[in-house]
């Protein structure tokens, strides 16, 4: 970008008329907003996290910036993540991902922001444009339009509060389909069941497999 002919060009003029004036000190104003500097930026993250030796975890982002100057600190995700679990076999079990990620390390909170989607490991599937992980309350809440679907039924409503294990979750002015067991009374309880789940994660490029600690999101 910078190397075009009109930018030397540019650049030979302005230091011809530099060296044909008296020298002036120029200086920049100095940058007092400390939070517009980023501690770390890395771009194209795509990396295999082991836990005891063995590949749990892969997390996918264009953009990954951690700020800790900024009050209070955060990292930030804002050309989107995706976080994937394996099993023992190297299946994908279970994921989340989304369009923009805040995590606030030092309060231990997730804010997630559009296409937010999330698979467990016992068949939940959750949609929404919005949700908040407090890691310290160990529970997932959102105040926008969000839809679960379990092995046994499908929820929708404009609240949700779950466990951050998602084994226990609450919709209010919801909506949603249910068995006919459940109607009567008959079904099990709300907590969910496990169902085999057929999910193929795009690969994309090789992953470089690291050693870390556990991914916050997803203990």
């Amino acid at each position: 970008m910078y190397r075009t002919r009109h930018f030397i060009y540019g650049l030979i003029a302005l230091l011809l008329m530099a060296a044909c004036q008296k020298q002036v000190e120029h200086t920049a104003p100095a940058i007092r907003a400390r939070d517009s500097v980023a501690m770390m930026t890395s771009y194209g993250v795509n990396t295999l996290i082991s836990d005891s030796g063995v590949i749990k975890y892969r997390i996918v982002t264009e953009r990954w910036e951690v700020n800790i100057n900024k009050n209070p600190s955060q990292w930030i995700f804002d050309k989107g993540i995706l976080l994937e679990q394996f099993d023992d076999k190297f299946h994908i079990n279970s994921y989340i991902q989304c369009d923009t990620a805040y995590y606030f390390d030092q309060l231990r909170i997730w804010k997630l922001y559009g296409r937010v989607r999330i698979l467990t490991k016992d068949g939940l599937r959750f949609m929404s444009e919005q949700l908040t992980w407090d890691e310290n309350k160990h529970e997932l809440s959102s105040h926008v339009f969000s839809k679960l679907i379990t092995p046994e039924r499908t929820l929708q409503g404009t609240h949700f509060w779950s466990d951050e294990k998602m084994t226990r979750y609450y919709v209010s002015n919801s909506k949603g389909s249910f068995e006919k067991s459940d109607m009567t009374g008959s079904g099990a309880s709300d907590t969910l069941r496990s169902q085999p789940d057929s999910v193929k994660g795009n690969l994309r490029q090789r992953a470089t497999p690291q050693r870390a600690t556990t991914i916050p999101l997803m203990h």
